[in-house]
């Protein structure tokens, strides 16, 4: 199905019976991506006395109850209430699910022991006003980031100054395939989180990033259509599918 789109007084096309989901489901088991040291997520039958909530164990329904962390075991969408005193619901910031994105693959440098994707590497990426929402593939790029235990790898990060310059881009909704735009252990810091969001000085409410996608090789670097969707949780963080469409 086509559909035509408008973005900055500029029309695009895109087949909408074409999509590519870069979100990374949740399982109940060992293969689920994990982070921040917690174990793997659970998703279990309701057990109330003789009762099972299988089908295949008599039951004339399937009721699992499912036990998780968004941040730490699937692809997730947070606003500012992740990092602010006060609270703030994604449910409530994020209002409108279809943005153009642009998807870039890069090669985080080296300082030190730490892979930092800087200011200099975005620089060579996106331009100011280019796009509204970016999805960043770190390279390599393997299948085993959807299976991937996080915890205790300091994985690569974004700089400060580079969470400064998309703010600066206008970027509004940043997308990347780690647990976290920030270092693993920073002592708190949250610097690209903090930058990105321009807290708490003149709040980005309306901003996201969404953390832990999953970006195929076969979907090639462009401009695509984007729509965010998450769940309806009043929580400062969603599960959510991103979804591309390729833009005509």
């Amino acid at each position: 199905m086509l559909t035509n789109i408008n973005f900055k007084a500029k029309d695009f096309k895109t087949d909408l019976s074409k999509p590519l989901d870069i979100s990374i489901g949740l399982r109940g088991d060992a293969k689920n991506p994990v982070a921040w040291y917690l174990g793997a997520p659970k998703i279990t039958p309701v057990k109330d006395g003789d009762f099972i909530g299988k089908v295949s164990e008599g039951a004339s329904v399937n009721f699992n109850t499912i036990q998780f962390n968004p941040h730490a075991h699937a692809t997730h969408t947070e606003c500012v209430g992740h990092i602010s005193r006060e609270f703030y619901s994604i449910n409530q910031t994020l209002k409108t699910f279809f943005f153009l994105s642009k998807l870039i693959s890069v090669e985080p440098e080296t300082r030190g022991e730490d892979k930092v994707i800087s200011e200099a590497i975005l620089k060579e990426n996106i331009q100011a006003n280019e796009t509204e929402a970016l999805i960043i593939r770190t390279l390599p790029n393997f299948r085993e980031k959807q299976t991937k235990k996080y915890s205790h790898t300091n994985w690569p990060y974004l700089s400060e100054e580079a969470a400064v310059y998309l703010r600066n881009c206008g970027i509004e909704h940043l997308l990347i395939d780690l647990p976290s735009v920030d270092k693993e252990k920073d002592g708190g810091k949250l610097l690209a989180h903090k930058a990105f969001w321009n807290y708490p000085k003149k709040t980005r409410f309306e901003a996201t990033i969404t953390e832990l996608v999953y970006v195929p090789n076969t979907i090639e670097d462009g401009a695509y259509l984007l729509n965010l969707q998450i769940a309806s949780f009043e929580n400062d963080a969603s599960p959510s599918k991103p979804v591309l469409y390729k833009l005509l």
